[in-house]
Formats: C-alpha cells, structure tokens, sequence
C-alpha cells in the first residue's frame, strides 16, 4: 500500500515537473538586464518596487500594457519612486498575458536581487523598472539577436521576405505582415510615440538585414521594440541559447537545470526508500 502511494505521488509530481516544463516553454527567457547598484532591504524603494510588481501581476490580468510611477511626488522620499512598464505580445490572449506576466515577475527577482533598474523579456511579454524615469525616452540599442542558418542566394526568399520588412516598418504598435513563403511581426513599447516607433522598427529592419544576412529566420530586440521574420518551415521558437545571452541568462539556465536535477533525485531517493526490502 506505501509503495502503491509513493508510486501515485511519484508520477503525479512528475506530471507537474512536465505541465511546468510546457509553461516554461511557453514563457522562454530571452535576455535580461540589472543596474549594478543596489538597495538595502526595507528602503522605501523596496515597498515602492512590491507595490509595483504586485500591480503588474493584477493589471496584466486586464489590459496588455501598463505604465507607473510609485512614490513620485512624495517628499518624504523623492529618492523611492519606481518607474515601471509591462507589455504582452500583441497577439496573446489575456489569461496568457497574466502567465506570462506572472513568470516575468518571479523571474525578474531572481535575476536582478535588490537592483534599482531591470529589465526582462520574455518570449512573449516584457518587464521594466528603474529608479530615474524612462518613459517616452527613444532607446534603439541592441539587447540580443537570434540568426537561424542560411538560405544562400535564393532570390524568391529575399523579394518576399524584403516585402514582409517593409512592411513591419511601416506599421506601428503591433504588426504582423506575410508574403509568399515568409512570415514576421514587430513591436514596439507602448510608451513611444508613433514616429519614436516608426524609427525604432526601422532600425530593428536594419539590423536583422545587416547582422543576420541571408538568415532563414532572425529575430532582433532593441530597447523598446523587436521585429522577427521566418521562412516556411524554418520557424524558431526561442531556446536558451547562452552565446547570445549575457550572464544574467546564464545564471537562469544554470538555477532551472540545477533545481531540475535536485527534484528529480529527490524522487527517486523517495521511491528507493519505500520500495521493498528497504528500511
């Protein structure tokens, strides 16, 4: 009867290390960002960045995008506010935007512990806060890029997925644009303003042409907007891809696998125990 219960609990712990395993596919880490320098527990900050964390979670359950400043206008502590955002993709359903919303608020934690400023993105939503106020501000510096193999010089694929850019970089807020065999979609922060949007796309076109060439599919983030296109048959969902990340990203591949191995040998150590023959 002990086995027979060390078995059922066995296979349903196992059944929901897999069901994480599929929510965290869904929700793959991309890169991240921290300040290097830090706040001392119990600050105002600290209350001022709970207060905002658990504001994200409750308002992702209801709108995609959100901005907020926490603390700003109080004169006992100036130096305390937080100014944040949060943006799902385009195309995520609401119940998904709260997941993922959700995951980017522990993981954000994990990654950037006590930091005035951070950033992290998700596959399909994106997380920020900082000290010193950033909205609105135009930021088109390169945060992580993503080239799959290349088609040579097929020239049909480059007349469509030229069309497909083009028109990426004339859309603005979220854009999804197909032509032939290829496919892509772009975004900005919903802080920017439309030409701040237009030119950040822009770039985001350019560097996918310029750093990723003949690529089958590319994928660029940018400060406050990403464009990705794929080939037929060459879609790529994000993977992690240490080359690409800094070490932040290494730090969170290195925790999930370490945590990952540590419950798997627990569960067998469980089931060893209550086997038969076995004291």
């Amino acid at each position: 009867m002990q086995g027979s219960l060390v078995l059922y609990s066995t296979l349903h712990f196992l059944c929901l290390c897999l069901s994480y395993g599929l929510l965290v596919q869904a929700h793959i880490f991309i890169y991240a960002g921290c300040s290097q320098e830090k706040y001392e527990p119990n600050l105002p900050f600290e209350g001022n960045l709970n207060s905002f964390l658990s504001s994200v979670v409750s308002s992702s359950s209801q709108v995609s995008y959100n901005t907020y400043a926490i603390g700003n206008g109080s004169s006992m502590s100036p130096e305390g506010t937080v100014y944040g955002l949060y943006q799902c993709r385009g195309d995520l359903q609401t119940a998904d935007c709260l997941k993922c919303m959700e995951a980017a608020v522990n993981q954000i934690e994990l990654v950037c512990p006590y930091s005035y400023g951070a950033s992290l993105q998700l596959e399909g939503c994106y997380l920020r806060y900082d000290r010193a106020s950033f909205l609105g501000t135009l930021d088109t510096n390169l945060k992580f890029k993503k080239c799959s193999k290349s088609v040579g010089n097929d020239v049909e694929f480059f007349r469509h997925r030229d069309d497909v850019l083009a028109a990426l970089q004339a859309g603005v807020g979220f854009k999804v644009s197909s032509s032939g065999m290829v496919q892509g979609f772009a975004q900005c922060l919903g802080d920017l303003s439309s030409s701040d949007c237009s030119s950040c796309i822009g770039d985001a076109v350019g560097k996918l042409k310029t750093l990723c060439g003949s690529a089958a599919s590319a994928n660029v983030f940018l400060g406050q907007c990403y464009a990705r296109y794929w080939a037929y048959g060459h879609y790529e969902e994000f993977s992690p891809d240490l080359s690409h990340q800094d070490d932040n990203g290494k730090t969170v591949a290195i925790i999930v696998g370490t945590l990952a191995g540590l419950a798997v040998v627990i569960v067998l150590l469980s089931f060893c125990r209550a086997a038969p023959g076995n004291v």
